[in-house]
């Protein structure tokens, strides 16, 4: 629980000073297991309502701020994410999962209107917009992706009109995310990655990661008795392979090395001059910030906060045995005030900061927080026809119970039967479902909501289960790629509880668990029909039209003619001598 603890600590330290703070920056890398490392950049700057109204903006960018302003959105959060978190080895997400999303790309907002329809008006509005802004394929989202979930979200910030506030979502899960969105990302911060530590986001590497994903959200915070301000928040969370980052960009190919640079395990029978078993290494691997970024941190950022509690703008999680040298030299501050295993840095400005990390055996090696919740999908079944959904969600913990609810969004070409659901906890009679709410899809109009709010026991695994049929599209429904099949959104996981945090104040950001996204085949036509009947029908016309024209046009002269005229040499000197 140490990342939970530090991260709560950075989160209190900054909303301490986040009147008179405009921008402040941060990133946190921390080793996992497999020769992996975590890096959580995290960029947040605040303006004040009445300026923000005025639109009079300093730090916050000010092409986010009038769409907002445009759709009326008072809250808003948006996810790029690609790639799998490995729980079972990497332990907790970071941020309590609350600042990552499902595979794609995930919205959602609260929007102010007088009813849901002049706010899902304003929400198209904001598709749009933000789909221009991030050239991403946002404005595909509509009321066919789009719900309003009832029970999986809160608002994080301080609204004075929350009942004229309407909160819809929307996912486009087969959005593959890309440089394309990165750019505009960098755009919104006020060092536009040139200095900071944004200087260290390089596309290649980014998306080079195992795991990554990009976050904004904007809020308005209010303190008691004190003035409001519009917060907006972005991060980047990656799971970089050490080994894979180091690979210089002009020979990127892996190469065994010579068995002489490698440490065999000779007590192996067959270990001989020509073959080998590796032996498993245990110390952590050596790695720099230019190893694993590319390029060393361009110096701080001018426009970040200096304060005594905010100037630590690198961070990172390792035990106290490990040796750090940093570059340059008597150029830094160093911190380690809120743990001896975090160490904090402040780089100078206009100079190049680099972390250098030698290969060093640890005796104990970092725990790393287990997840409130393990949860896992797929689709079962077999034919075009039908299939069914099953969900798999376990509590790790031996003492405490989790309550939690559950959220799908569904295509509208995959029609649930709810008389189906089955929820149950392997070996326990107990009806763990507390709560549900279900709207049905609508062909073409509205895609299926279904939320749940459940309770689990200690140690104990739940397993729902529901069939569904599979809709037949029109030909001109289907994308180009059709035998790939259609990408489902993965539900989404809000612990609301648990026993041991009963009657605590809860955090506003909540703990959040997602499933991967499921690839469900439909009944698909014969694309290639088409293509083959154009084809063999013009090559029919073409042998019939030809043999036609033919008899039409050319002339038949018999033998005896042109053998009278001298054969076809003389026929051909005497049309020269006319020519001359």
């Amino acid at each position: 629980m140490l990342l939970l603890l530090l991260l709560s600590v950075f989160n209190a330290v900054i909303a301490s000073v986040a009147p008179r703070s405009d921008y402040h920056e941060r990133l946190l890398l921390r080793p996992l297991p497999q020769s992996a490392l975590l890096a959580s950049f995290n960029f947040r700057s605040n303006e004040t309502s009445t300026a923000f109204e005025q639109q009079n903006f300093r730090h916050f960018p000010r092409s986010l701020g009038q769409i907002l302003q445009h759709a009326h959105t008072k809250e808003l959060h948006l996810r790029f994410s690609w790639g799998r978190w490995d729980a079972d080895s990497w332990g907790q997400m970071p941020w309590n999962g609350a600042r990552e999303g499902g595979t794609g790309v995930e919205l959602w907002a609260w929007v102010e209107a007088g009813n849901e329809e002049e706010a899902f008006a304003r929400w198209l509005t904001l598709t749009n917009a933000l789909s221009g802004l991030f050239c991403a394929s946002l404005n595909f989202v509509d009321a066919t992706n789009t719900v309003r979930p009832v029970m999986s979200f809160r608002p994080e910030g301080d609204h004075t009109n929350a009942s004229r506030l309407h909160l819809l979502h929307g996912s486009l899960p087969h959005e593959v995310v890309c440089t394309e969105n990165l750019t505009p990302f960098l755009k919104l911060l006020p060092c536009k990655g040139k200095a900071g530590i944004s200087s260290l986001l390089s596309g290649h590497k980014l998306f080079d990661a195992s795991w990554q994903t990009m976050s904004i959200d904007v809020r308005p915070v209010c303190e008691k008795g004190g003035e409001c301000s519009v917060e907006i928040e972005q991060g980047v969370d990656m799971a970089l392979d050490i080994e894979r980052s180091k690979r210089p960009q002009d020979n990127p190919i892996p190469r065994p090395l010579p068995i002489s640079e490698i440490a065999c395990d000779t007590s192996k029978r067959y270990n001989s001059h020509d073959s080998c078993f590796p032996l498993a290494t245990t110390a952590d691997p050596a790695w720099s910030l230019q190893d694993i970024f590319g390029r060393p941190l361009k110096g701080a950022c001018p426009l970040t906060d200096t304060s005594p509690d905010l100037g630590y703008s690198v961070c990172i999680n390792v035990p106290q045995e490990r040796n750090i040298t940093v570059h340059p030299e008597g150029q830094y501050s160093e911190s380690r005030s809120t743990s001896p295993e975090l160490r904090c840095y402040k780089p100078p400005r206009n100079t190049d900061f680099d972390l250098h990390l030698p290969s060093q055996a640890l005796p104990t090696p970092l725990t790393h927080p287990t997840p409130p919740l393990f949860a896992s999908r797929s689709i079962n079944g077999h034919g075009q026809e039908r299939g069914s959904i099953r969900a798999v969600i376990r509590n790790p913990s031996p003492t405490s119970s989790i309550e939690f609810s559950y959220l799908e969004s569904l295509p509208w070409f995959m029609k649930p039967y709810l008389h189906t659901l089955r929820a149950r906890i392997v070996g326990s009679p107990e009806d763990p479902v507390k709560e549900m709410y279900y709207r049905p899809a609508v062909d073409r109009k509205r895609g299926t909501h279904l939320e749940l709010h459940m309770l689990l026991p200690p140690s104990s695994t739940l397993i729902l289960t529901y069939d569904f049929d599979k809709a037949i599209l029109r030909y001109t429904e289907y994308p180009p790629d059709a035998n790939r099949g259609f990408d489902a959104p993965p539900a989404v996981i809000r612990v609301l509880a648990s026993s041991e945090t009963m009657g605590r104040e809860q955090d506003r950001k909540g703990i959040y668990v997602r499933t991967t996204s499921l690839l469900l085949p439909l009944p698909t036509p014969d694309f290639s029909m088409p293509y083959n009947v154009i084809i063999l029908t013009s090559t029919v016309m073409a042998l019939a039209f030809g043999n036609i024209f033919n008899l039409l046009v050319r002339r038949f002269v018999g033998f005896d003619e042109v053998a009278g005229r001298g054969g076809l040499v003389g026929i051909l000197r005497a049309k020269i001598q006319r020519l001359k």
